[in-house]
């Protein structure tokens, strides 16, 4: 259930700037659109003023430079998004779950529990499992021999975590995702491939989160390794002895390949591809749909996008782009 608080005791416990009425209750977040009464919004672009104007939101929060667009109460911080995420986690904190262990569950006795756990239904965990103070698996997960999980680790419904997987403290492992899965790697004998056994394992740093369905292989034969910080949204594959470097973050439906090495503090928008065996250094930002083809050396913002077209307008762009030289 969504928390109440005032005005004035939200820039109490926040910070901010509160112009207007310290009293007004507030009891959720919402768009400038959809906001009522009791609702907070934020407010950072402003091809929106006219959604500012009209909104009904009780109060907005919003960086000085915009203020001039606003009329009613406000919150005045430099970076309104972030200020905005920082209420939402205050008006809607996680559902505080009973420490216990079901009684549905299958744990091998060489497992190491920490204090104050709770594993869900039908959860399966192997030998030799480590799991430390105040982690939550949920209904349905699976963690294989040898595997760590570190503390006040949140581990969702259905995910699979492989033998010899190590995840650092306060990560988030959301639904279907499954890290340690065997790496894509194989030999041609004549006609036929060899599967090649995928010996190494997988290491996640602290305060990683990794989104639903996405999968995260074992490395050959070093580890695949995901540094602390790291965000990696849905239906992402990352490949074998990938290393994604500290404060990175990555957007749905990208692909890595292989022994790919990405840097500190760079961003990957949804659906790019980046080959494998290449090197992208530190502060990097990859624009969405991107094919990334060769090591980035310099920090900055690459793109590598054709704008879509009818089909026989794209063949006739095509066949010019061709013809350059």
């Amino acid at each position: 259930m969504a928390q109440t608080i005032t005005s004035g005791d939200l820039v109490k416990k926040l910070g901010g700037e509160l112009i207007g009425d310290s009293n007004i209750l507030i009891n959720s977040v919402a768009s400038l659109e959809s906001a009522h009464k009791n609702s907070i919004s934020f407010f950072n672009n402003p091809r929106y003023s006219d959604l500012l104007r009209t909104t009904k939101a009780a109060v907005v929060i919003i960086n000085r430079e915009s203020l001039s667009f606003r009329t009613g109460i406000s919150i005045v911080i430099d970076n309104p998004y972030l200020y905005f995420a920082k209420v939402s986690q205050l008006l809607n904190p996680s559902k505080t779950l009973k420490k216990e262990v079901h009684k549905s569950a299958i744990i091998h006795p060489s497992c190491k529990l920490g204090l104050d756990i709770y594993i869900g239904p039908n959860v399966v965990i192997d030998e030799n499992v480590s799991i430390d103070d105040g982690v939550v698996i949920h209904a349905g997960s699976m963690i294989e021999a040898d595997s760590v999980i570190g503390k006040a680790s949140v581990i969702h419904p259905h995910v699979v975590i492989k033998a010899n997987t190590i995840i650092g403290k306060n990560c988030t492992l959301y639904a279907g995702c499954v890290i340690g899965s065997d790496g894509f790697g194989y030999a041609k004998d004549d006609n036929k491939w060899l599967a090649i056994p995928q010996t190494g394992g997988v290491i996640l740093g602290d305060n990683v989160d990794i989104g639903s369905n996405s999968t995260i292989d074992r490395g050959t034969l070093d580890d695949t390794i995901i540094y602390s910080g790291v965000k990696i949204d849905n239906l992402v594959q990352i490949g074998h002895n990938c290393m994604i470097g500290e404060n990175t973050i990555i957007a749905g439906c990208v692909g890595i390949a292989g022994s790919a090495k990405i840097g500190k503090n760079c961003a990957i928008g949804g659906a790019a591809m980046i080959l494998g065996h290449l090197s992208i250094t530190d502060n990097v930002t990859i624009s969405p749909g991107s094919m990334i083809t060769r090591s980035i050396k310099t920090s900055g913002t690459y793109t590598a996008l054709m704008p879509f077209q009818d089909h026989e307008a794209w063949l006739k762009t095509a066949a010019k782009i061709r013809r350059l030289k």
